[in-house]
């Protein structure tokens, strides 16, 4: 079997990928079969001479290979027809904007796995980033804080040359006794709490965190249960909240005026409440400054995030008044803002190698025939020009009648 490594195509750039020169190495020695071509790339973290340096072959055209793996959407005109690729094609979620990249991939009968439908026997997902979201959305966040207090200033996580340089950074930040909420409790808020410990913020339990006053930083995790309640006031039940949704109000506001920081972690469903609205954020009791949203849901559960922002510019502020957009930072009536949609691009080298390690363990063992569970089967969204059984219900999102 023939890999390919492709470049990546999409704009703004990312200089992730799929398998860092190392592990291109350690799995031609693994699988001795399987050979392994990169393509190219004047963008990449790794350079093209670190993959000739391990012995793999750097070529202009992959169109020989069996298999091309990438990281972002590829570009239209640089697929590949009748190809097995991976990538995160963002398209289960019916996005409008990657419509057309499903109907070529359909037309051009290539085979499209995506990264976020490989789980396993449990259906927990085996390969993410969310772990570096998490990482740079919390640092990111921070940062915020300081640069809108004129407190302190750190080094922006993509100008550092890997994680260990951002922690070096910690000792710069003095954030007096700010209070920080962070919600969720997967990949994404463990990455944030990595950063918040990495820091010495205290954590503090949700009761304590809305009831106490402290004499230095503090942080609390807020799971589903924390800030939405059955509207007849029945008790929580996780399961119950996630089949229906419609059944809950949100119970945030609390936090949001006990609160300085809110660093966004949760995933959110749009049929559940939202974290708060643009008339609770008009409210003089609420207190949250900056959201470090990593969800990155525009106009989702957090009104303040109406645009996703970029690496080189992370931050703008949200005008409660107006709720309109304004440059960053130019009033302290605002609510400044982080919504980078592509934060672990800012620590590529860790996030590839990380990501890597996953496809090694769990991916291409069932790729190469080495194990079979059906993972790669139950997340290939598209083979032969067809959608496949499981991904049907995106029909209607390919005709263009949804």
């Amino acid at each position: 079997m023939k890999i390919g490594i492709i470049r990546e195509g999409k704009i703004p750039v990312d200089k992730r990928v799929a398998l860092t020169p190392e592990q291109c190495a350690l799995v031609t020695e693994k699988f001795p079969e399987v050979e392994i071509y990169v393509q190219k790339s004047p963008i990449r973290c790794y350079k093209d001479s670190e993959y000739a340096k391990q012995g793999i072959e750097v070529v202009e055209d992959v169109s020989h290979c069996d298999v091309l793996f990438g990281i972002k959407e590829v570009p239209i005109e640089d697929l590949i027809a009748k190809k097995h690729y991976f990538f995160f094609s963002h398209t289960i979620k019916k996005q409008s904007y990657n419509r057309d990249l499903l109907i070529s991939i359909l037309n051009n009968r290539i085979e499209l796995t995506d990264y976020e439908t490989l789980t396993d026997a449990k259906n927990q997902r085996v390969i993410a980033f969310g772990r570096y979201a998490g990482l740079v959305g919390a640092y990111n966040g921070i940062r915020a804080w300081g640069l809108r207090n004129n407190t302190f200033e750190l080094k922006p996580a993509h100008k550092c040359f890997d994680l260990e340089e951002v922690k070096g950074e910690f000792a710069k930040v003095s954030l007096g006794n700010t209070k920080i909420i962070l919600t969720g409790g997967g990949r994404v808020a463990q990455g944030a709490m990595e950063i918040l410990d990495g820091m010495q913020i205290k954590k503090v339990n949700n009761t304590d965190f809305l009831n106490k006053k402290f004499d230095s930083a503090v942080y609390t995790q807020l799971e589903v249960n924390a800030y939405n309640k059955h509207k007849e006031g029945k008790r929580f039940n996780l399961k119950h909240f996630f089949e229906n949704p419609e059944e809950y109000e949100g119970d945030f506001l609390k936090y949001a005026q006990n609160g300085d920081l809110l660093i966004a972690g949760a995933y959110w469903d749009p049929a559940a409440p939202v974290l708060f609205t643009r008339e609770d954020a008009r409210q003089p009791a609420f207190s949250v400054k900056v959201v470090a949203d990593i969800t990155c849901d525009i106009d989702g559960s957090i009104p303040s995030t109406r645009k996703p922002s970029s690496i080189d510019n992370p931050f703008y502020d949200y005008n409660k008044e107006g709720e309109q957009v304004v440059p960053a930072f130019s009033s302290v009536n605002n609510i400044t803002v982080m919504a980078v949609d592509n934060l672990p691009n800012e620590l590529p080298r860790d996030a590839s190698n990380a990501f890597g390690t996953m496809l090694i363990e769990h991916v291409l063992p069932e790729l190469f025939k080495k194990k079979s569970t059906g993972m790669i089967e139950r997340a290939t969204i598209a083979k032969e020009g067809k959608l496949t059984e499981e991904y049907l219900y995106l029909k209607d999102y390919v005709s263009g009648s949804e």
